[in-house]
């Protein structure tokens, strides 16, 4: 089996911090978005890992490539002309059994289901009120009669989460082919569900697996959230994190080379490798690599690897390397 992950956006709901680091590389609950689904995904023990990379993607190399020790495989989408569009430039590299997941989410399921299915292809989803900015399947008699890419109304609520299995690789990237040859588009892209809906006419029995956790990690609002979820299931080290004269209150991660002083840190805060906090409080907030914070009040913040921030009283989104004092009288 092998897995390919597209992740060549530019990831502009996450703004400034995608600037200068990809998407997947954003710091929530103890490690970087990617890993969290990488970790999930060597479960399957994959032959090959295939990432179809964009915009800053020599740092996605530079990290699996540290972390990692299966065969990736890296190719470069150049132009974002949509999902199906970014699997065709992998062509070569799939074929027989695969899984493809997307990066913007994280998604917690028994990925077994795949091993035991007989059926040609799961699309993993998760049933929403709003189904209008996602993908969604109408299932009949069990199966996948359809797939349709951002409906324009919520008749159909089962939405499909960005991760999939197609037990014939061949035959997705044959229906990939058709699609691009042809020049169907939906909303100006070539879709993976249109594609798949190709392979249900050809005669393909698709079935849902239904996931008990789907993270958005989109926007800031998003990966805060996912941060809190993390956190509180499994990702907090608050009771194995030594301090001098501060607290953590749990759900926390803090790495172990970061310093806490005079500080309370949590809940639901994460601080990365390096950072310094002192004379702070902070709380709902994702710290990265290398910050420094004195002096503040952080609450629903997300800054980023090397800011120093001093005097704070506010919540701060703010890209990496800045540098932000609040005199004592603007507070």
């Amino acid at each position: 089996m092998r897995v390919v992950i597209p992740l060549a956006g530019f990831g502009t709901r996450l703004r400034p911090h995608t600037f200068s680091k990809p998407k997947p590389l954003l710091y929530v609950a103890g490690k970087p978005v990617l890993a969290h689904i990488l970790d999930e995904l060597v479960a399957l023990d994959p032959e090959q890992v295939i990432f179809i990379v964009g915009y800053l993607g020599d740092q996605i190399e530079e990290y699996v490539r540290e972390h990692y020790a299966f065969d990736a495989r890296f190719v470069e989408q150049r132009q974002l002309l949509g999902q199906a569009h970014a699997l065709h430039l992998a062509r070569e590299h799939i074929t027989g059994p695969v899984v493809i997941s997307f990066v913007d989410t994280i998604a917690k399921t028994d990925l077994s289901v795949i091993e035991r299915s007989v059926a040609d292809g799961i699309a993993f989803v998760k049933e929403v009120v709003d189904p209008r900015r996602f993908g969604v399947v109408v299932v009949e008699d069990g199966q996948i009669r359809r797939f349709i890419e951002k409906p324009d109304t919520d008749e159909h609520r089962l939405a499909v989460i960005g991760l999939y299995y197609i037990r014939d690789g061949d035959h997705l990237m044959r229906c990939i082919e058709r699609l691009i040859t042809s020049g169907r588009q939906t909303k100006g892209e070539f879709y993976l569900a249109d594609a798949l809906q190709l392979m249900v006419d050809d005669g393909a029995r698709f079935e849902v697996g239904e996931v008990d956790v789907w993270q958005d990690c989109g926007t800031p609002e998003a990966v805060l959230e996912t941060n809190r979820y993390l956190l509180a299931h499994g990702h907090s080290n608050a009771g194995d994190v030594a301090v001098e004269d501060g607290v953590i209150v749990p759900p926390a991660y803090v790495a172990p080379s970061a310093r806490i002083r005079r500080s309370v840190v949590g809940p639901n805060v994460t601080i990365a490798a390096d950072c310094v906090v002192e004379n702070t409080i902070v709380e709902d907030s994702i710290i990265d690599e290398g910050a420094t914070l004195v002096d503040a009040i952080l609450d629903g913040s997300i800054v980023a690897p090397r800011v120093t921030v001093r005097g704070a009283r506010q919540r701060l989104n703010i890209g990496d390397t800045s540098s932000v004092e609040f005199a004592p009288n603007s507070r």
